[in-house]
């Protein structure tokens, strides 16, 4: 999506990026949306703040929310493919090509399944770890049979560049 600029048609939550904190933008206020993808917006509002709106907030950029992929059965491959519809807010990548997702173990339990991810972010003061926490769960919660996902952000090892796919590298003009 080429940036659009759009004035808000209702008030407005949305998340600073990097910090984490949550403000209320109001109805008029004009935005520039940067990114698009995986349902969430990212916006430019005043001098060039970065904010990032929820996809259940997509009405008031003007859009419908996004419709969420079939996920009638349920598989690691599922798993997967929902982890690769969680966008870092800054960078126009998911967080399993981006190298943000260290492992993902799936254990069944009493006819369910529950999820452990273990992640970590680009920089250990990013204050997105709770917003990505929450999108995973979102995602992740209405597979079927999944009793429980739990998400930890560590920062050991430290993420690195070097930690994206290869095909990421090169998407982002990088030659390691």
């Amino acid at each position: 999506m080429p940036q659009q600029i759009v004035a808000l048609t209702r008030d407005c939550k949305v998340t600073e990026i990097p910090a984490g904190t949550i403000h209320i933008l109001s109805e008029g206020t004009p935005v520039v949306i940067t990114q698009s993808l995986g349902g969430s917006y990212t916006i430019t509002v005043g001098y060039g703040q970065l904010m990032r709106v929820d996809a259940n907030d997509a009405d008031a950029l003007g859009f419908e929310a996004a419709q969420q992929p079939d996920t009638s059965e349920f598989s690691e491959k599922a798993v997967w493919d929902q982890l690769r519809t969680v966008y870092d807010p800054e960078i126009p990548v998911n967080i399993v090509d981006l190298g943000l997702v260290y492992s993902c173990s799936i254990t069944e339990k009493d006819g369910g399944h529950n999820i452990d991810i273990t992640m970590s972010m680009t920089a250990p003061g990013c204050g997105m770890g709770d917003v990505l926490k929450s999108d995973i769960e979102q995602k992740l919660g209405p597979l079927p049979t999944v009793k429980n996902v739990n998400v930890e952000v560590v920062f050991d090892p430290p993420w690195t560049p070097l930690m994206m796919s290869e095909a990421t590298r090169l998407q982002l003009g990088l030659d390691y």
